[in-house]
């Protein structure tokens, strides 16, 4: 199968491939729409099996960021990076020199920040040959880990759940099955935690694990164990399609509400849950936290100014009234949660679209 024959191509605007010699770089950027303004999306690093398994997971990473983005009512398109190679040992200084300079080739119509596998420090070293890059520590509009605010958006959500489904403010004697605690899982079950939930957690970084459960008072399990954990609430957090025809079976809960990205293997199990009654939050609504601190980095590079913390709450509210609208939706309509987030961004996305295009004509 051919790029343009994928059904994950879904009408990118570009995809481009990026080899380096020297330092070993192989990195594929997929530009999915500018259409809001440029393409933002973080930089995944991951052992990948083979390029054509990496081009898959960047072409929907780069088409969930434009939904994304469109939904949190943000000024940017949708974009995304991956670098394949094992994160934990083959990353160098010289690597991300390497992407930088890659990235600096595309002229700013798309801005890369972190994501699996690679750091704000590793996005510092991006920087220093490149100002496409975002997610920094250092200066005055320094946005640095978005993972707090990805993780906050994430708990707000799952009380949104909590209210609609059990008429409750806060998770006391409710359990979540936590999937994942690396970057954002780890902020989310102190978060959890700290609101009465009950937790049961996995991850393939054992230690990490062991540490996570001892401050949560959580309960371990297996990482293949976690889809049967008798739970109200499954918490993905990892990567993506964990909900797929082999786990759907297995769970038990209520709802489904973590911050991994396309989490949904198929657009059907989205049809499937909803059939059962499980309340399914969508995504890449969830888990908008992270790109709106992301966003307060490039508005304020782009006016001279700072990053503004109330701007950031402000647009992270505004992302939990949409949610609401969703679920209201949802319910009211007949439909699927993804269907109605889907049909949000899309229309989003369609208006910019036809704006940009009758500003070029007019041009």
């Amino acid at each position: 199968m051919t790029l343009f024959d994928s059904p994950s191509f879904a009408n990118h605007e570009g995809v481009h491939a990026f080899f380096d010699e020297k330092t070993g770089l192989k990195a594929i950027v997929a530009v999915h729409s500018t259409a809001r303004g440029p393409a933002v999306g973080g930089c995944r690093m991951w052992n990948y099996g083979s390029s054509a398994e990496a081009l898959e997971d960047v072409l929907r990473l780069s088409r969930g960021m434009s939904y994304k983005n469109a939904v949190a009512d943000l000024e940017m398109g949708g974009g995304k990076s991956v670098i394949i190679g094992d994160s934990k040992t083959q990353k160098t200084p010289e690597l991300f020199h390497a992407f930088g300079r890659a990235l600096d080739t595309l002229g700013g119509c798309y801005y890369s920040a972190e994501d699996v596998g690679v750091s704000v420090a590793d996005i510092a070293e991006a920087r220093k040959v490149t100002p496409y890059v975002l997610g920094l520590s250092e200066g005055p509009e320094a946005s640095g880990d978005p993972s707090p605010v990805t993780a906050e958006g994430v708990f707000r959500s799952t009380l949104v759940a909590a209210r609609r489904l059990w008429n409750q403010d806060d998770l006391t004697g409710l359990t979540i099955s936590l999937q994942g605690i690396g970057h954002v899982g780890g902020y989310l079950a102190d978060k959890l935690h700290a609101a009465g939930a009950k937790l049961v957690m996995t991850d393939v970084n054992t230690e990490l694990l062991e540490e996570v459960a001892a401050r949560t008072n959580a309960q371990i399990v297996a990482p293949d164990a976690i889809y049967d954990v008798k739970a109200d609430i499954y918490a993905p957090c990892a990567l993506g399609a964990t909900l797929n025809p082999q786990t759907l079976d297995r769970l038990t809960v209520k709802a489904v509400v973590g911050a991994a990205n396309n989490q949904l293997a198929t657009a059907d199990i989205g049809q499937a849950l909803f059939q059962r009654g499980v309340l399914y939050a969508p995504d890449y609504v969830v888990n908008g936290g992270g790109i709106i601190n992301v966003a307060s980095e490039l508005k304020a590079r782009e006016s001279g100014g700072a990053y503004d913390p109330a701007w950031v709450e402000a647009k992270l509210s505004r992302l939990m009234e949409t949610l609401e609208e969703v679920l209201e939706r949802a319910a009211s309509e007949k439909r699927p949660t993804h269907e109605i987030a889907d049909a949000i961004a899309e229309a989003r996305i369609a208006a910019a679209a036809d704006a940009k295009a009758e500003r070029l004509k007019a041009a």
